[in-house]
């Protein structure tokens, strides 16, 4: 499926590809803006999708390196779940979506583009987000800019 408008898209497909993991080198550095990190929890951060299937697409990701879910401890799968839970609650004031889709793609063959570090997907979702942009010409619009919706959502998390 094409992208309609994703202007950040090109820094991906141009840019140097880093080494070890992503997710990883983000939590390390202090550049929360930079990378688009809504909330640091003690077991978790929150990230806005620099690829999104929607706008306001986030992820919670273990700040500890595992690909193992059987390996996560209570308290991180705890703080997960809060996390999740918080995120579903500042996209729907946020933006209004008619639903959500949450979950996990564990290993590459389930779809996993970072396979080697699990992540948690919470995927905003419209009725009108399947329309004939993507059935006749395989396109989907972005209506807004990844810095707007990252804007927008660090205000509503830092009040809720």
């Amino acid at each position: 499926m094409k992208q309609l408008w994703a202007p950040w898209r090109l820094e991906f497909i141009l840019g140097k590809k880093e080494k070890g993991c992503v997710f990883c080198t983000r939590v390390r550095r202090q550049r929360d803006v930079e990378d688009l990190i809504l909330f640091r929890g003690r077991h978790n951060f929150v990230i806005l999708n620099k690829f999104p299937y929607n706008n306001g697409h986030l992820m919670v990701i273990p700040n500890r390196h595992t690909a193992d879910l059987a390996s996560m401890t209570a308290a991180e799968k705890r703080e997960m779940f809060d996390l999740t839970q918080k995120a579903v609650v500042v996209i729907a004031k946020t933006f209004h979506p008619a639903g959500f889709n949450l979950g996990m793609n564990l290993g590459k063959a389930a779809g996993a583009g970072i396979a080697d570090h699990l992540h948690q997907h919470v995927v905003p979702r419209w009725e009108a987000d399947t329309n004939f942009l993507p059935v006749l010409a395989e396109v989907k619009q972005m209506p807004d800019h990844i810095q707007n919706t990252y804007r927008l959502l660090k205000q509503a998390w830092c009040k809720k």
